[in-house]
């Protein structure tokens, strides 16, 4: 392992019996809703969310206002552009509001700026070319809310514009009283959560539910009912509320789980077919699915093309069509995760290469790479080494651009804050952040994070949370069954997490089709055993036991030998397996401790 893990045990305290038997749940589980930080009076309708959950879309400061003014512009025929963005959420963001209104006979369209050529978000080429095509308005979905000099574009020229968006705003200090406001750009609406003075009792949303919230109220102006666009975008707002990594609480919890339901049974031929071509037809869709297969196949159109091929899929109305454009996604992707797994390793020989393991910070300079991908790659490389990265890569301009991903106790922005005067451009939050700099300043740079960082040992160190130390012995349907009624997990729902220690391995069986993946019998009192599932940590796990014990050993475990003695502590989430119709215990095994 390329780093140092505790573990540890989420020690909360309740009276677990008597909410169990409030509850009709097993201890077990009332003791993961608790670690969770769920209210007691907020447990039965985490259990059971419904679509009552959603709160009014009025309560978003600007809402009716925004609606009010696209339902003018679309009742007098004027032309109406929305300008997205190119990842999930602004893609669709962007459908939904440019189904909506075409849906209600507007004349609309929309504009997605290049990540490369444009950089993100609105901007003054877009505004002026949006002029010299008769743009009458402009709406913004999942951007906007930090761009003052494309609205000044905008006021020059003429053209109004709406905010719709979710990210932080940027404030400003009264110099009067020492009280801090929020700057918001000129426009004629800003419909954003974040809002100080916006009274939306739940800020944690993504761009597309901004949108789907506007696209609510603009119906009831129609006088059709609101559930009709709950029907029609609930899905996509669902998508993209993943895709964003948003907390699945509140009604974020109902939104994704009911549109999950949804997606499964679309009647939208691109999602159809993307879903097909992804072989997720017979699958219960979940969050997974989302954030790791199809997903990624709309960011790669933004990665390495244009994010409205993902746009198109999802507005094609003819089948046929419609497989042809999943097709191009999905090998946009293969494409992306080939160029994407090139950087990881030129990345991870240049940290062996230059003996920066044991640095605080890393910070790397990868020639070549697509500047699209240098976020994923600081990403992965983060998880590996568990420290906050920075991956460059020449920018057009002849200096450096890049992506910087963190791990908790070292806030990404504000350490750049810090060393501002090397930077040409820089941006993000506490756990992500972009930067541009001249080349020559990269030593320099470098140097000065890793001076400046004040990283401890500790918060070098990965905790593993434990959320039950529970033997195996104790795995049942109900708790089974319980476990997948948290579901949908996610961002701030985090799948349970529970553990046993020193279990002896029966045997070893090496399956997959090309014997990748790992299944330990695992013992039980009363000489029986249950299955524990090894998938991405196998070749760990077996090099784990050859170092400690020989390849001997190994091999003996695979042959099932009485005697071999190999004891294994790991965390896990207990599964029913169906095979042959037959339905069986099991646990799916991820950190471990030969």
């Amino acid at each position: 392992m390329a780093y140092e893990e505790k573990w540890v045990v989420c020690a909360k305290r309740a009276d677990f019996k008597e909410l169990a038997k409030k509850l009709n749940i097993d201890q077990v589980t009332a003791r993961v809703l608790v670690n969770r930080d769920i209210p007691e009076e907020e447990m039965e309708a985490f259990l059971h969310p419904t679509l009552d959950m959603l709160h009014d879309p009025r309560l978003l400061k600007d809402g009716d206002k925004a609606a009010s003014i696209l339902k003018e512009y679309i009742d007098s025929g004027k032309k109406i552009r929305i300008i997205g963005d190119y990842d999930i959420d602004g893609i669709c963001s962007t459908f939904i509001l440019h189904d909506a209104m075409k849906y209600l006979s507007g004349n609309v369209d929309y504009a997605i700026p290049h990540r490369i050529s444009d950089g993100y978000g609105i901007n003054g080429k877009m505004v002026k070319a949006a002029k010299e095509e008769g743009v009458e308005l402009i709406i913004t979905c999942d951007n906007g809310i930090s761009a003052f000099d494309a609205m000044d574009w905008a006021k020059e020229e003429g053209i109004p514009v709406i905010i719709t968006d979710h990210h932080e705003l940027q404030f400003a200090e009264d110099p009067d009283d020492g009280s801090f406001y929020d700057r918001i750009p000129e426009c004629e609406a800003a419909v954003n959560p974040h809002r100080r003075d916006c009274p939306y009792p739940f800020k944690e949303i993504c761009g597309a539910e901004v949108a789907f919230k506007v696209v609510q109220i603009l119906f009831s102006l129609y006088g059709k009912d609101e559930n009709e666009a709950i029907e029609r975008y609930l899905p996509f707002a669902a998508f993209a509320t993943i895709g964003d990594i948003m907390p699945l609480k509140d009604e974020n919890r109902a939104i994704v789980k009911f549109g999950l339901e949804a997606l499964q049974k679309t009647d939208n031929p691109g999602m159809k077919a993307l879903i097909e071509r992804t072989g997720l037809s017979d699958a219960k869709l979940s969050v997974y699915h989302v954030g790791f297969v199809l997903g990624p196949c709309f960011n790669a159109s933004g990665r390495l093309d244009t994010a409205t091929l993902a746009i198109e899929l999802l507005e094609e109305e003819d089948e046929s069509r419609a497989v042809q454009r999943a097709e191009e996604l999905v090998v946009l992707n293969d494409e992306r995760k080939e160029m994407t797994k090139e950087g990881d390793e030129r990345a991870l020989s240049l940290i062996e290469d230059k003996k920066m393991e044991e640095d605080p910070v890393l910070v790397l300079y990868v020639p070549g790479l697509h500047e699209s991908l240098a976020g994923l790659v600081a990403g992965h490389i983060k998880e590996k080494y568990y420290r906050p990265t920075f991956v460059l890569t020449d920018a057009e301009d002849g200096g450096l651009k890049g992506s910087g991903r963190s791990i908790p106790g070292y806030p990404m922005f504000l350490r750049l804050t810090e060393v501002d005067e090397l930077l040409s451009k820089y941006g993000g939050h506490p756990m992500a952040a972009g930067l541009s700099l001249p080349k020559e300043n990269l030593p320099e740079f470098r140097k000065s994070l890793i001076e400046k960082c004040n990283l401890s040992e500790k918060e070098l160190t990965k905790k593993i949370m434990i959320d039950v130390p529970m033997p195996i012995s104790y795995v049942s349907e109900r708790v089974v069954h319980e476990t997948e009624a948290l579901e949908p997990f996610g961002q701030g729902n985090e799948n349970p997490v529970f553990a046993d220690k020193d279990v002896r391995i029966a045997r070893i069986a090496e399956i997959g089709r090309e014997k990748q993946f790992l299944r330990l019998s695992l013992s039980l009192p009363n000489d029986l055993t249950m299955s524990g599932m090894c998938f991405r940590n196998a070749s760990d796990i077996k090099n784990a036991i050859t170092e400690k014990y020989g390849e001997e050993m190994y091999y003996r475990l695979l042959r099932g030998d009485r005697t071999a003695d190999v004891r294994i502590s790991f965390t896990y989430r207990p599964n029913i397996n169906v095979y042959n119709g037959e339905e069986s215990l099991q646990v799916l095994i991820s950190e471990f401790k030969i």
